[in-house]
């Protein structure tokens, strides 16, 4: 009996014996698919991170509000961003009441993004609760609040209406200017607009996949950073740096924030900018250090930034000794590198506990507040008033 004869089995596929365009058109498709799913985890993620750091998955922008007696955008009163939250009257940190008690120490800090610390890793490490606490631990027996006026993109001509309208009414002991960053970039910018080198704000470049999509925006602003900080050398499109002008703008300012300053708080306190560029940094160190100053001043070269925040200082020292302020110097005791900047001017938490000591220690050691604090425990004593 003769054994059947075996059939071949057919090892082809379904999409094997496709047609070759059919196989290209599925094999297109299947590529797609996956980068389109990749391109979703990307967005997701990045979207989660920024709900973990900001407390919503678009940006910081998304936390505030406009104040109607100032016309200024403020964090949402009562807002809880990530480990972001802000009291019920705007200001990032602890509850306060507007009442201030006999013998209670207050104090007010007035900045721009680099007060109100969004980059550190909660309320407790910005650096004006540093100050506070560091205060706190030299006199535990006197009680002590503060209030954070830093608002993200506050010049100092934002400070003063805001300072008045908002900051006055809570009556603090010291007042504490920490600025200059967001002058520079809008007083530059007029200059620069002036020249015929101003290009259009970053923000206005933003296209319709940046609007929409966090992580295009974000490709976009540190593909920019880089070519802006790559281009840095070239002359062409450069500002004539004219420090006079840019200084003379900066110290009216300045005068008529410190002038309104000294008719709200016993002391006020100024402190001198701490960028991450430095002198003493290497050419490379530099461009490092200025990547996101030059993402918001492109007209500027390195030299000319090192020059408009070294200025800006002189303007702050020449102000204190004319109008009798406290002066925090010393900005270079803040180190210059990734440990302690997030990037160009804002701190991580290291560099927060830095610029908390280095307040601190100044205030501290100030006759003038030590002056107010045995006036303030006088009046505890008195009252009765119990320690915080």
């Amino acid at each position: 009996m003769t054994s059947p004869v075996p059939t071949l089995h057919d090892p082809s596929t379904r999409f094997d014996r496709l047609p070759a365009w059919q196989r290209a058109a599925v094999l297109s498709l299947t590529a797609l698919v996956i980068c389109l799913v990749l391109l979703l985890g990307a967005e997701a993620a990045v979207r989660i991170r920024n709900l973990t750091l900001h407390g919503n998955f678009w940006g910081i922008d998304e936390t505030y509000e406009i104040d109607r007696a100032t016309g200024l955008r403020i964090p949402i009163p009562n807002g809880h961003f990530g480990p972001i939250h802000i009291n019920s009257f705007g200001f990032r940190g602890p509850a306060i009441t507007k009442e201030k008690p006999p013998g209670r120490l207050r104090i007010a800090f007035l900045g721009g993004s680099t007060t109100y610390c969004a980059e550190v890793s909660g309320d407790a490490m910005t650096w004006p609760a540093l100050v506070r606490k560091a205060l706190h631990e030299r006199w535990p027996a006197l009680s002590i609040d503060y209030i954070n006026a830093g608002v993200p993109g506050y010049s100092i001509r934002s400070l003063l209406p805001a300072l008045e309208k908002r900051v006055a009414q809570f009556k603090p002991d010291i007042i504490v200017i920490y600025e200059a960053t967001n002058d520079l970039s809008a007083n530059s910018y007029n200059l620069a607009h002036e020249q015929g080198v101003a290009p259009t704000r970053q923000e206005e470049n933003i296209g319709w996949l940046g609007r929409h999509s966090l992580l295009a925006y974000l490709i976009d602003k540190n593909l920019e950073a880089i070519r802006l900080q790559r281009e840095v050398t070239n002359s062409s499109g450069k500002i004539k740096l004219d420090m006079p002008r840019l200084d003379a703008v900066f110290r009216q300012n300045y005068i008529n924030l410190v002038v309104a300053s000294q008719k709200v708080a016993k002391i006020l306190v100024t402190v001198t900018f701490a960028p991450r560029l430095r002198s003493y940094e290497s050419t490379n160190q530099r461009l490092e250090a200025a990547i996101t100053s030059l993402y918001f001043m492109p007209y500027m070269t390195v030299d000319d930034l090192l020059k408009g925040f070294t200025g800006y200082n002189e303007v702050i020292s020449q102000v204190s000794k004319t109008y009798g302020t406290v002066l925090v110097g010393d900005a270079d005791a803040i180190p210059a590198d990734a440990q302690h900047y997030t990037d160009s001017v804002h701190f991580t938490d290291a560099g927060s506990i830095a610029m908390a000591d280095r307040v601190s220690r100044v205030l501290i050691a100030s006759p003038q507040v030590q002056a107010l604090v045995a006036k303030l425990q006088a009046q505890a004593a008195h009252g009765a008033q119990p320690a915080e």
